[in-house]
This record gives C-alpha cells, structure tokens and sequence, in this order.
C-alpha cells in the first residue's frame, strides 16, 4: 500500500509560478514513473506530466517549456514547477504512480489561476 499527498496548491496569478510536491509513504519514485494529471471542472482529468525511474520526462503540449517536473529520490517526493500560469491551468492537480501493478492517486491539490 502506498499513499501519496499533492500540496502547494493555492491562488496564483495569471503569469506567476507555483510549485507543487508529492510526496509517498515510501520510497517508490526511483523505481517506477510517477505522473502528474489534472482536472478542471467539468472536465475530465488529462495527463500533465510524466518522469521514469530513469529521468526521462515528457510533458503534454499544453504545458511543455512551462512545467518541469523532478524527482528527489531522498526525499521521497516528485515536483511539478508551474511558470507562467495561465487562468486554463486552472484545476485540482493529482499525482499518480503505477507500483507492482497497483495504481495510485493522491488526493489532489487545487490552484486557481485568477486572470
């Protein structure tokens, strides 16, 4: 069993930054992807972000040279650095991973991005 925790979430501006974390009970982003997802009222959550146990990271389009997601695999948690908001990135962001089969999803962080 692993439980995953988003914080940083909050109100932000149009064109400011946030950092969100995730953080797990257990040490078990170095060995698998982990991902970051979102979901916007009334919509359906879509993928943000992605980075494997070996550094390889890939983004969606609607984010990409935007949002960086890390790793820090001593801390056990994985990072989403949000630049230039805009009030679209509006939504409850999620962090998941995959272990052993089982998936896995915190219980999201909400920002809202005012225009």
């Amino acid at each position: 069993q692993v439980q995953l925790e988003e914080s940083g979430g909050g109100l932000v501006q149009a064109g400011g930054s946030a950092r969100l974390s995730c953080g797990a009970s257990r040490n078990i982003f170095s060995t698998n992807t982990m991902g970051w997802y979102r979901q916007a009222p009334g919509e359906q959550r879509e993928f943000i972000a992605l980075i494997t146990s070996g550094g390889t990271t890939n983004y969606a389009d609607s984010v990409k040279g935007r949002f960086t997601i890390s790793r820090d695999n001593a801390k056990k948690t994985v990072d989403l650095q949000m630049n230039s908001l805009k009030a679209e990135d509006t939504a409850v962001y999620y962090c998941k991973v995959i272990d052993r089969g089982v998936t896995y999803w915190g219980k999201g962080t909400l920002v809202t991005v005012s225009p």
